[in-house]
């Protein structure tokens, strides 16, 4: 990638905010169409599923509230119930109830969905450093916290 440029990203139009959601947008359908692929082909996992046992592997215990794991999914509450159910008939994870509230759901992660997760990163790590190979090393961290910024990350939910 090299050094940048002054050059202007802007098309006839269209406003360089614009022009940068678009390429976004783009880069994030074209790299999600590349690891699904990988995920589904050699897993049998959507990026999708991939996300939600990651988040859980990250998570304290293994764990999250439903609602939590779908602030970082970026989804309804209804849609990771929706994604869960045959991720639990699978065994993949598990469903807790919160002992002090029974409004209070958490998604667990397994042995079997840990143990899947460990093989699709090692299929899809290849896929992501190729995605970031042109780009210089010392832009990734601050292009990750835009990034966040963008997706609303913050310390207490990324």
């Amino acid at each position: 990638m090299g050094k940048p440029t002054n050059v202007k990203f802007t098309t006839k139009n269209s406003s360089e905010s614009l022009e940068f959601c678009l390429r976004l947008t783009r880069a994030y359908a074209t790299l999600t169409r590349r690891l699904d692929n990988a995920l589904s082909n050699l897993h049998g996992l959507s990026f999708s599923d991939f996300m939600i046992l990651y988040y859980l592997d990250r998570a304290p215990d293994s764990r999250l509230r439903r609602i939590d794991l779908a602030e970082r999914l970026g989804v309804t509450a209804s849609g990771v119930t929706r994604s869960l159910l045959p991720m639990e008939k699978l065994g993949l994870v598990s469903r807790q109830p919160d002992p002090r509230d029974a409004r209070v759901g958490y998604a667990s992660l397994t042995d079997a969905g840990q143990q899947l997760l460990k093989y699709a990163l090692a299929s899809i790590e290849p896929i992501a450093k190729e995605a970031i190979q042109k780009v210089p090393a010392e832009q990734i961290g601050p292009f990750l916290l835009v990034l966040g910024e963008l997706a609303g990350i913050n310390l207490s939910n990324n």
